[in-house]
């Protein structure tokens, strides 16, 4: 396994990013960088051994400190959306950032973990290296309760296997939901739609939103609708009849870590990605709002990515009939998802 740290660059507000480079053996790496605990790089070769981009990202830190749609960004306190940016908690109700069209709350806020720099520090074993990141959000910070420690260790494996250990603990009950955000194109980055990707989810039922992508409350089967792919279909097969995926898909604990709760293969490269999870749910995000959006290998728009964020509910804070979302003191969040690659 190849490690190894360096200076990324300064933030506009003079804060150091490091970045750390990871390579096994078979020619899979990663690069992540300190700002925003954010995974800027994934290579893979297909099934003629050649090695290529498979995320979109940027070349500097310039691009990651812009607006840009979380790209391989680690998002939280809260992924995903929060209704109005409201809750109600223990009689009293919190108002959190809407930065999204001003109305909801998204992705943890204006400065969600996705703007911070983490304190970062490279770890190796045997047959395994990777780095561990640890983060503290203050009470209020963009509107949430609670100081909350978290801390996240992003390993590359022999296996082929990227993991990705989220841990959390709070002094008071907040509400806690952290995902990594990459956008993946198994056919190298800027190679166009990801139609032809075949996509398979593990899940039997998604939760319902409306015009702006907020729960209804409703968990619908998947059966006899374009969100039903438990049998391996492509992603461009239901597409328009869906209006475009970004919607969250239920896991059963059953699948934790055991059983894939998705599978991605594109057939010209034969890269095929699975992903395993102790999370509840699954967005598959079919890149809808990618709009002429300039990266480091130039301009993607809809459909040139995909995301599979592994998760908690959509809105949770506000839907009791859904997993509970809320930390309390003196217990631990704990989440654990791989990624696993393989060409065949």
């Amino acid at each position: 396994m190849q490690l190894t740290r360096t200076p990324y660059g300064t933030t506009k507000n003079g804060e150091a990013v490091d970045e750390f480079f990871i390579e096994n053996s078979h020619g899979v790496s990663f690069r992540l960088i300190s700002y925003g605990a954010t995974l800027t790089s994934v290579k893979t070769p297909d099934n003629s051994g050649n090695i290529d981009e498979i995320t979109l990202g940027f070349d500097s830190l310039d691009g990651y400190e812009g607006p840009h749609p979380y790209f391989g960004a680690t998002v939280g306190r809260f992924a995903n959306r929060i209704a109005r940016g409201r809750f109600v908690l223990e009689d009293t109700e919190y108002q959190l950032d809407t930065n999204n069209k001003g109305i909801h709350h998204i992705h943890g806020g204006v400065e969600g973990f996705n703007r911070k720099v983490w304190e970062a520090y490279p770890v190796k074993k045997q047959d395994e290296a990777g780095v561990t990141l640890s983060l503290t959000s203050e009470h209020r910070d963009q509107g949430y309760p609670g100081t909350l420690d978290v801390k996240l260790t992003v390993m590359l494996s022999e296996k082929n296997e990227l993991s990705f250990s989220y841990e959390a603990a709070t002094d008071r009950t907040t509400p806690v939901n952290l995902t990594n955000h990459t956008y993946w194109n198994l056919g190298g980055e800027c190679s166009g739609s990801i139609k032809d990707h075949i996509l398979q989810l593990n899940s039997e039922r998604f939760v319902q939103v409306d015009s702006e992508l907020i729960p209804t409350g409703q968990i619908a089967p998947v059966k006899d609708s374009p969100f039903d792919f438990r049998t391996p279909k492509p992603i461009g097969k239901d597409l328009e009849a869906a209006g475009g995926y970004d919607h969250c898909f239920t896991l059963s604990e059953e699948n934790a870590l055991s059983l894939p709760a998705a599978r991605v293969r594109e057939p010209n490269s034969g890269r095929t990605m699975t992903v395993f999870t102790i999370s509840p749910g699954i967005q598959f995000y079919s890149g809808n709002f990618l709009q002429d959006l300039a990266t480091r290998c130039g301009k993607v728009g809809p459909h040139d990515a995909l995301c599979l964020e592994t998760e908690e509910y959509p809105d949770a804070v506000n839907h009791p009939e859904f997993p509970t979302v809320f930390l309390k003191p003196k217990e631990r969040y704990l989440r654990k998802t791989v990624y696993q690659f393989s060409s065949k």
